[in-house]
Formats: structure tokens, C-alpha cells, sequence
């Protein structure tokens, strides 16, 4: 498979790692869009949010990492922002399905 995450993943690509739990991988996005802009995935290949339904272990294990990494970057009590890009007209590049924790300064609304 040719998927730039589970390089990450194996460690044949590097990333800058916030945290790691058995079944997620949290890394810095490469082009961060706000001060804290963390990538979350599952360890498993699931290519996007809508087959994530089908994991729900998985998406559990996301959402509870994403938690973790906003506590441990500062920004749960100023709020947080968690997305999920779903096909390429939302802007997923990479398609492993990969939730973005961005905080750190205002984010308006809506998004976009």
C-alpha cells in the first residue's frame, strides 16, 4: 500500500510525533494552519470518515487521543477545533482517514 500515514506509522517516513497509544498516532501537520495543528489517526488503514463508521473502536480511539493532545497542548480550556476532511472536493489530500486538532487562536465561523 502507498500510503504516506502508514509510513508514518511504520516509521519509514518521519513526523514529528505529539503522542502515540496503541491504536492512534498523533504527529504536527507539516503546513499548520493555526499554532496547534495536530494530525490524529487510527493505526489501522480506514481511507476516510464515512468508513470510519464502520471502526467505531477506531473513531473512539480518535476522538479520545484528539482529547488528550488539546489537554496536553493547553488549548482545552480557550476550545479547540477537530475536523475531519472527507474526499477530495473537502480538501483531503492524503486518504487515511486523519482527524485535525487546530487551536491556539480565534477560529471563526463557519469554517472556510
Amino acid at each position: 500500500m502507498d500510503c504516506l500515514f502508514c509510513k508514518i506509522i511504520l516509521g519509514e517516513v518521519p513526523a514529528q510525533v505529539v503522542s502515540e497509544t496503541e491504536h492512534t498516532l498523533a504527529f504536527r501537520d507539516i503546513n499548520p494552519q493555526a499554532p496547534v495543528h495536530v494530525l490524529v489517526i487510527p493505526k489501522i488503514h480506514v481511507p476516510n470518515f464515512a468508513a470510519l463508521a464502520e471502526h467505531p473502536e477506531a473513531l473512539a480511539a480518535v476522538a479520545a487521543q484528539a482529547a488528550a493532545v488539546a489537554k496536553a497542548e493547553g488549548v482545552d480550556a480557550s476550545g479547540y477545533r477537530v475536523v475531519f476532511n472527507t474526499g477530495s472536493g473537502a480538501g483531503q489530500t492524503v486518504f487515511h482517514v486523519h482527524a485535525h486538532l487546530l487551536g491556539g487562536r480565534g477560529l471563526n465561523w463557519p469554517p472556510g
